[in-house]
């Protein structure tokens, strides 16, 4: 058998590729092509609110909010390694607005900020988010540059949700937890997950089932609904999203639900909704009813899109 060819990676500096990093790489990044890569990251799925937007007497490079939900998530880019007045940037930035995600992306996270991100994820109300991320460029012989997004600290749902500090979480930030600790206790949920669930602080829920290519959250909206998405991942997404899509007549047939099917390659998102616009979690007395509603709404669409998904489903490299 004759021995394979490889070639090497090569690590491309960031300045070859972009000059500059706010004429530049800020408006790579927010681009609807560009900005999914940084989502997928990140676990969140974003949409551009605007770019250099003031907060005091700094400007935020890219301010995004989250799908659903409408969080605001604030990104700050620096070239080369992080320093003091980046990071008291970021701070301005969480004094100057409310429920928050802070992104800071820099070429290297120094070790002393990279603690103090930390400390922030840990000492901070639990509706304000940090993560700090190392940008790598790379590329294989002559083959087009790609970019890598390390994530270097990222907050600890768990460790956060599971253990008391001296703050107070936001009025918002608690109601999501009380609702989704209803939630994840619905007996009926137990039949579609793959693991335990936890209830976490954000607007959206996801539920770790054996899909692969495929990922179910549940989510609850502040302008008076709830519901479910189905989101396709991977390589494969739009493909997936595409041979779902022909089968649209049977599966909503199946689904007996309102559908939504909504396919933009320019953010990069492909995804069925449900929406639940009868299920209000601003009634806060009527959430054990909702709940579990929600939950098993939420079963059967599993139930129904599992013979359509299962044809198209397999692991994700690794």
């Amino acid at each position: 058998m004759p021995t394979p060819t490889l070639s090497r990676l090569q690590q491309v500096a960031i300045r070859d590729v972009w000059p500059t990093e706010p004429q530049d790489f800020t408006p790579w990044l927010a681009s609807p092509e560009n900005l999914p890569l940084l989502g997928e990251a990140v676990g969140l799925r974003l949409e551009l609110h605007s770019t250099e937007q003031r907060v005091g007497d700094f400007r935020a490079d890219i301010v995004c909010k989250t799908i659903p939900g409408g969080d605001l998530v604030l990104i700050d880019n620096q070239f080369s390694q992080t320093d003091h007045t980046h990071l008291g940037q970021i701070l301005t930035y969480v004094a100057g607005l409310e429920a928050v995600t802070i992104v800071w992306i820099a070429e290297r996270i120094r070790e002393e900020h990279r603690a103090a991100v930390d400390w922030l994820n840990e000492k901070t109300p639990d509706d304000i988010n940090f993560f700090a991320l190392e940008i790598e460029l790379w590329r294989i012989a002559a083959s087009p540059v790609a970019p890598k997004f390390n994530v270097v600290c990222k907050p600890n749902e768990w460790t956060r949700n599971n253990t008391q500090t001296a703050h107070a979480p936001s009025d918002l930030s608690q109601s999501r937890w009380l609702y989704w600790s209803g939630f994840v206790q619905q007996p009926v949920l137990a039949s579609i997950l793959s693991e335990p669930l936890q209830a976490n602080r954000q607007g959206n829920l996801p539920l770790p089932t054996a899909w692969q290519q495929f990922v179910l959250q549940v989510y609850i909206s502040t302008t008076g609904e709830s519901g479910f998405y189905l989101s396709c991942r991977g390589a494969d997404r739009f493909a997936n999203f595409e041979r779902l899509q022909a089968r649209k007549a049977e599966i909503e047939a199946a689904l007996q639900m309102p559908v939504a099917w909504s396919l933009n390659r320019g953010s990069n998102q492909a995804w069925v909704v449900v929406s639940l616009p009868d299920l209000n979690p601003n009634h806060q007395e009527d959430w054990p009813r909702q709940q579990k509603l929600l939950a098993g709404a939420t079963v059967r669409f599993h139930q129904a899109m599992n013979p359509f998904i299962q044809p198209l489903d397999h692991p994700l490299p690794g």
